[in-house]
């Protein structure tokens, strides 16, 4: 069973190799001397260094209270969050799935030892509640792959103790620094390892590496866009990263994954469409297809969740003598029963070879696109004509929308316009670096006119569900009322949003104007 853990830590080097007196820090109370641990850790990646290039950890370590398999995500400077898992002789399925995003079929074997002398410390403060973790850490590192190298070194690392003020980290760092210690030039003793025991021949002209560690090909990903076809391209290949990288939060449940895991693969197959005129839809078509296969699985609960949560936040905002009969009860058999999902099924998509395959396919597309004549045109002529392209859809859908009585229709063609301005918007965000002020002003208007349409949307949705429910309870023998209220509060609700339609598209058009 894995657990994780979040590392909150500093890392320093001094000349002297020594530990200063930290007594005198604020709030620090004592410093209690814990001895000396041997720890034994060895490091693994692909061949190709996937693990490295995407700023992950993967290491088996014997040795102090925390022995076991760890595998290290970055989440800010000097935070990471540590996945671990119990000691065995083979790498843990739990943590095997967190990277295979990263390293799809490529086998992860031992690249670096790491043998550390951890002299440990603890900042206590009056009342004997730990602060912060000190050890001075005396390295040696071998490199275990061809041409093997080797290194030695000392370092200090300060971790900050769990649940504890990232502010006193400051206080440390303050005096340690006033004691000539200072801050370590490598992020983690990883990089350091690989830095200082590589054959000096491999050291220059090194090929950059993509997100998911493979050799870029063609043109530096971080080279500045100068055709039309380089900022879809650049736009593409954000996208593709944060699919890869979403990838180990869906599969952790981290808030908010699924719903940036979708945005990255609507945003992917928006620009498909919107740039039709740099990518050969020939090629992309058949990659948006598998694009929306995916975006469907990660919304098999995730809509319906959503759905129920609006449902119970309208229930706890009801006066309670509005709410009669087992409401509550009815709504959670009905979430359940229209839950057509699970976390292990998720989980078996993101480890079948259909999204493994998808993974490669994007791989392939931003490294060897399937580029059209107007990829080589000036940004500012391509990429405005098919933002413009774009916006007239939904000036037109909007108008529609607009000359037709509330009902039905309106309620799709408003709908029609939201999906739209969704794909104006995307459209823009990648002209934006290009274009400047008037597509990001388009991208702030897109963005403020989907939030108004998807308002009505969903209650639209959350109108159908209602009469669902009012004809489950009725056919129980359950009182209706409570849908029928909630039912006119929500139809209240559309109306309000197709009453501020008009203003806010007036607005819009005017700003496009200018």
């Amino acid at each position: 069973m894995a657990e994780t853990k979040r590392e909150i830590e500093r890392k320093y080097e001094s000349d002297d190799s020594g530990l200063p007196d930290l007594t005198g820090v604020p709030g620090v109370a004592a410093v209690l001397d814990k001895g000396v641990a041997e720890l034994d850790a060895t490091y693994y990646d692909t061949a190709d260094a996937r693990l490295s290039a995407a700023s992950l950890t993967l290491r088996r370590r014997t040795g102090g209270s925390d022995e076991g398999w760890h595998l290290k995500f970055p989440v800010a400077p000097g935070v990471r969050d540590e996945i671990r898992a119990p000691l065995s002789d083979t790498l843990p399925r739990a943590l095997a799935g967190l990277i295979r995003s990263h390293v799809r079929d490529a086998e992860v074997a031992p690249v670096v030892r790491l043998r550390s002398a951890r002299d440990v410390r603890d900042l206590v403060d009056a009342e004997g509640r730990l602060l912060a973790e000190v050890s001075v850490d005396a390295v040696r590192a071998d490199r275990l792959t061809a041409d093997a190298g080797s290194a030695q070194w000392t370092e200090i690392e300060v971790e900050l103790a769990d649940g504890g003020d990232p502010d006193f980290l400051d206080k440390v760092d303050k005096r340690l620094r006033k004691a000539g210690v200072r801050p370590s030039r490598s992020a983690s003793k990883l990089a350091r390892a690989l830095a200082e025991t590589e054959p000096k021949r491999k050291k220059k002209g090194r090929p950059k590496a993509r997100q998911d560690g493979k050799p870029a090909s063609g043109a530096s990903a971080s080279a500045t866009p100068v055709t039309a076809g380089d900022h879809v391209l650049a736009y593409l290949r954000a996208q593709r990263d944060a699919i890869v990288q979403l990838d180990p939060a869906v599969r952790r449940d981290l808030p908010d994954s699924v719903h940036r895991m979708r945005v990255a693969t609507r945003r992917t197959r928006s620009a498909f469409r919107s740039y039709a005129k740099v990518l050969d839809r020939a090629a992309t078509d058949p990659i948006g297809e598998e694009l929306k296969w995916l975006a469907g699985e990660l919304g098999v609960d995730r809509d319906q969740e959503v759905l129920t949560d609006r449902l119970t936040a309208a229930l706890d905002a009801l006066p309670r003598p509005l709410v009669t009969g087992p409401v509550r009860n009815r709504l959670r058999t009905w979430a359940r029963a229209r839950s057509g999902g699970s976390r292990r099924r998720l989980i078996a998509v993101l480890d079948g070879k259909r999204y493994l395959a998808l993974l490669d396919t994007l791989d392939r597309l931003v490294d060897e696109p399937p580029l059209l004549t107007a990829a080589a045109g000036a940004p500012q002529k391509v990429l405005a004509k098919a933002v413009r392209k774009d916006f007239g859809k939904v000036d037109a859908l909007v108008e529609e929308a607009l000359a037709q009585p509330p009902g039905a229709d309106r309620d799709l063609a408003l709908h029609d316009a939201r999906k739209k301005a969704k794909r104006t918007r995307y459209s823009a965000e990648t002209a934006a670096p290009a274009l400047g002020g008037p597509a990001v002003d388009l991208v702030r208007l897109m963005k403020s006119l989907q939030g108004l349409l998807g308002d009505h949307q969903d209650s639209v949705m959350t109108r159908e569900a209602l009469r669902d429910l009012a004809a489950q309870a009725h056919a129980a023998g359950e009182s209706a009322f409570t849908y029928g209220v909630l039912y006119a509060r929500e139809e209240r609700r559309a109306e309000l949003a197709e009453a501020a339609l008009p203003e806010a598209w007036e607005t819009i058009g005017a700003a496009m104007e200018v």
